[in-house]
């Protein structure tokens, strides 16, 4: 019958559909009948053949409603099959889950679009499902074009999984990741801030959010979001670091140096908190020897400010040493500074052979 049909003159035929869904009807029910009597059978081949059947009787439908000569359409068939159908619906979601735990996403995918699909096929007109399964299935819908790498997919039913407020989280994690996928950033980035206004403390939204305003510079942006989450969660250490880089982009340094204090106060094992400390210091002492009217009255306070880098800047490069990049020339300039000599002699030979 399947060859029949890729013969353009014989799509209109509809007694070729009716053959052909009487077949794919009856192999499903030689399979269904081997689980009621509890003989061995193919699980994905029962899930699979349950999908062919109501893709084949929706083909079948478009042809039995097809207007007659005098213009009138009278199905024939639908009734009958829509009733015989429906009893069998709830084995496409079930298809959908048993291909999800296989890790077979690409079929899970398509058992779930069917599942859902139904409702919007005029062959189930007039059919009020029980539909308590298809805010999971949208979800798993989702979920499965997610793992397949297929952004189209991922969002065809995003919509419908969000009205499910178990799912509505991970399905704005997927959406956006669909819209980054797709390039829409616009989409993007409005879908992190439905999810972070909706989960103030989720790392995923947050973190995303921060790199994108960083990224694009618009540091006033990053800063609202940081408020916001500290709104919500004012010691989360996540929370102050990020805002402790953003008081150090704009230049607000002892901002930046309290925030650091606090955290390393907390937890003495984060290695970039020492490192905004010491750049903030490093900063502060940079620009008031720019102030050439005044270098010579803040003087004192210069070297200060290099005294107190120095600790901030040793520990970063005992934390992390192959960091050379951001410790070595920071802490060139506080040994020269401060007239360390046997210590500026060692970080010049570490410069060298960075140069090298």
């Amino acid at each position: 019958m399947r060859e029949l049909l890729k013969d353009t003159a014989n799509r209109g035929n509809i007694k070729i559909y009716q053959t052909l869904a009487d077949a794919v009807q009856v192999q499903y029910e030689v399979i269904n009948e081997k689980l009621y009597l509890k003989e061995q059978f193919d699980t994905a081949a029962l899930f699979t053949t349950a999908r062919k059947m109501f893709l084949v009787y929706e083909c079948l439908d478009s042809i039995d409603i097809r207007p007659d000569k005098k213009g009138r359409i009278k199905p024939k068939f639908r009734k009958k099959n829509a009733e015989f159908l429906s009893k069998y619906r709830q084995n496409l979601y079930n298809g959908g889950m048993y291909f999800i735990k296989k890790r077979d996403y690409d079929k899970a995918y398509s058992m779930m679009d069917v599942y859902i699909d139904c409702r919007h096929q005029p062959l189930f007109e007039g059919v009020v499902f029980d539909d308590s399964l298809s805010l999971a299935a949208a979800f798993w819908a989702v979920y499965s074009g997610h793992k397949l790498g297929r952004p189209d997919s991922t969002l065809k039913y995003s919509s419908m999984a969000l009205s499910g407020k178990k799912y509505r989280r991970r399905t704005l994690v997927y959406m956006s990741g669909a819209y980054l996928q797709k390039g829409d950033t616009l989409g993007y980035v409005n879908t992190l801030r439905q999810g972070f206004n909706e989960n103030k403390t989720s790392r995923y939204f947050f973190t995303r959010l921060m790199d994108y305003y960083n990224n694009l510079g618009t540091l006033d942006s990053a800063m609202v979001i940081v408020n916001s989450a500290l709104e919500a969660d004012e010691d989360n250490a996540l929370f102050l670091f990020a805002k402790s880089n953003i008081l150090l982009n704009e230049g607000d340094y002892k901002g930046c140096i309290s925030i650091s204090d606090t955290l390393i106060a907390r937890n003495d094992t984060l290695a970039d908190v020492y490192l905004n400390a010491g750049v903030s210091y490093i900063n502060m002492a940079l620009a008031l020897e720019k102030d050439v009217k005044n270098r010579k009255k803040n003087s004192r306070l210069i070297l200060e400010y290099y005294k107190k880098a120095l600790p901030y800047m040793e520990k970063y490069r005992v934390m992390k040493p192959d960091d050379k990049i951001r410790w070595a020339p920071s802490l060139y300039n506080i040994y020269l500074k401060l007239n360390m000599g046997k210590k500026f002699e060692e970080i010049s030979d570490v410069l060298k052979k960075m140069r090298n």
